[in-house]
């Protein structure tokens, strides 16, 4: 029958959402016909929105984000350090089509990973490419590179990231090599991609914690001078969330 060899048609093609539209199209009632341009509409329309989510779908995949974080979920009560208007307007991403940065920092436990990670959600959202990393692991992750001769391929791979979470940023003094391992990626960031930094250090620390002022001196000038830093304050999110959230 024609009907079914259209529907095999556009799955071969790989067009899913047209042909999920195309059955449902066959089953209305003839008195909810539509005209012919309103069905090539809703076809294109299902095609679109398949499409979407399935980019989606992968851009979130390949982020690997720890938690299901969303801007909407975000903590912005009195005191906080991070209001709604601010979240609204990070939420739009236009501080990514303009390269620049964020900063969150706070203590443990006042959801600066959340905010980050709703951040990165938020840019996979609106089509970037995103990664998320512990600034620990990802550190091991070169030293491993650079071992087995996969290093420069794993700063080409972060390069291309037009979002990059550096979460527990100076959570632990840094080796020589670790920190000009963070130079590296930063320097091939700088100007043309976006980077998400969270620590428990305030960005006034930053220098002295990186303890080589020459290193020191060139990742701060390509970090925090284009960057919007948030600071968080208030009780710790896990303590709200634990057994005896009053104690």
């Amino acid at each position: 029958m024609i009907d079914e060899e259209t529907y095999r048609k556009l799955c071969e093609m790989k067009l899913l959402g047209m042909a999920e539209a195309f059955l449902e199209l066959q089953k209305e009632a003839p008195s909810n016909q539509r005209s012919f341009s309103e069905k090539i509409g809703y076809m294109v329309d299902k095609e679109w929105t398949a499409r979407e989510n399935r980019r989606l779908s992968r851009l979130l995949r390949t982020a690997k984000l720890t938690s299901d974080a969303s801007m909407e979920d975000v903590w912005t009560t009195p005191g906080r350090g991070v209001a709604k208007a601010v979240v609204r307007d990070l939420s739009k991403c236009r501080w990514i089509e303009h390269q620049h940065n964020v900063i969150c920092v706070g203590k443990t436990g006042c959801g600066k990973s959340y905010l980050a990670a709703a951040l990165a959600h938020a840019a996979c959202r609106n089509g970037y490419r995103t990664l998320y990393s512990r600034v620990p692991r990802l550190l091991q992750d070169l030293a491993i590179a650079r071992a087995d001769g996969s290093y420069k391929r794993m700063l080409s791979r972060l390069a291309k990231q037009q979002v990059l979470v550096l979460d527990d940023f100076l959570i632990a003094p840094l080796k020589d090599g670790e920190r000009r391992d963070l130079l590296e990626i930063l320097e091939d960031r700088y100007g043309h991609s976006s980077t998400i930094i969270t620590s428990q250090l305030p960005t006034d620390k930053w220098h002295a914690a990186l303890a080589d002022p020459t290193v020191a001196d060139a990742i701060c000038d390509r970090v925090v001078h284009n960057a919007h830093v948030l600071t968080l304050s208030g009780p710790s999110g896990r303590k709200r969330k634990g057994l005896n959230p009053k104690t």
